[in-house]
């Protein structure tokens, strides 16, 4: 199938008979047949072809606190959607089996159009391209994303934040909101392991919120992999003092799963260690993920409560047009 080309989503690579991949920062070279290390971009006929297109393996309608994403519609639902393929290589992914899969299902056939007519028909206020990575499947997203907006939805990407710069200054004009995670704060652990870059994740989220995209980050917390106070507080003065202190830091709870099955489950007093890091570092929005606990807004200035959670579930929503009740201050995000 084809996509919009506004953007040009692969170059020619001087001199040879080789393709470059813009989609992500691997910017892999591709020779005539060969796919990248996603597994589901290929060189066909000197021509970039994203195999999933139109081909998604999971769809399914999700409270849009479930992205995460509490700045974002409180309440409303999403239709989420990903495909097979990656271009991390996690090895705590909790969709292992179809992040990790390459065999693309062909007997699935959804076009754009008909993606936002499902979302449509279910009521959902926005898309979420999510549950694999969506930088890989950009073309087709895109495609969605645009009628989307037409159709008055807004457009979330949940990423691992390893989009190349063209693909940031592309998502722009469509995309209203991203969830990035901040995995670790070690490069070589993101290189060794996780196969992505500290520094492209950190230089991404600078470059989506100097776009004007809503970012909200998501950080899974593993006991004895990125939870050093050391790494921690790091990572909360990056995100106050370069992203900005009203980004919402999502500190979720590792379970075991894929290759980590005899790690142990992230404890809350684990969690509660790192939000007071969190805040200590000024930031505005800390919520705890993966664990029973409320995921409550407070509006920083006067700590009057503007939203509460159990769950998925908004229980309580005070903001008057994206503003605290009592004081009147703006709460960041995007409410309409």
């Amino acid at each position: 199938m084809t996509s919009n080309k506004d953007m040009k989503y692969y170059t020619k690579e001087e001199g040879k008979d080789r393709i470059i991949c813009l989609l992500c920062r691997h910017s892999c070279k591709l020779k005539e047949g060969q796919v990248g290390i996603c597994g589901i971009n290929k060189n066909v006929d000197g021509e970039l072809e994203t195999l999933v297109y139109g081909h998604p393996v999971a769809v399914h309608v999700d409270p849009v606190e479930k992205k995460p994403l509490n700045h974002v519609l409180p309440g409303s639902t999403a239709l989420s959607f990903g495909t097979v393929g990656c271009n991390f290589k996690c090895p705590f992914c909790q969709n292992w089996d179809i992040s990790q899969e390459k065999k693309v299902n062909e007997s699935i056939n959804v076009s754009p159009e008909e993606m936002v007519e499902l979302a449509l028909s279910h009521g959902a206020e926005s898309i979420a391209y999510t549950y694999n990575e969506p930088t890989i499947f950009y073309p087709y997203a895109k495609d969605i994303g645009v009628i989307a907006k037409e159709k008055g939805l807004k457009n979330l990407f949940v990423s691992n934040g390893f989009e190349s710069p063209e693909v940031i200054e592309d998502m722009a004009s469509w995309v209203d909101a991203a969830n990035i995670d901040l995995k670790s704060w070690d490069d070589a652990y993101y290189r060794k392991v996780l196969k992505g870059g500290l520094e492209e994740v950190k230089d991404t989220l600078k470059r989506m919120i100097d776009a004007g995209i809503w970012v909200e980050i998501t950080t899974l917390i593993i006991e004895g992999e990125n939870d050093s106070d050391k790494d921690l507080e790091e990572m909360a003065v990056f995100i106050a003092s370069d992203l900005g202190k009203h980004v919402p830091w999502h500190l979720s709870a590792f379970h075991p799963d894929y290759k980590m099955l005899d790690h142990e489950r992230t404890k809350l007093e684990t969690l509660m260690r790192a939000k007071k890091i969190g805040e200590k570092a000024g930031l505005y929005y800390i919520y705890l993920g993966n664990v029973p606990v409320h995921a409550d807004t407070h509006c920083p200035d006067c700590g009057e409560l503007v939203i509460d959670r159990t769950g998925y579930d908004v229980t309580v929503n005070t903001l008057e047009n994206g503003h605290c009740p009592k004081c009147h201050r703006m709460i960041e995000g995007v409410w309409s």
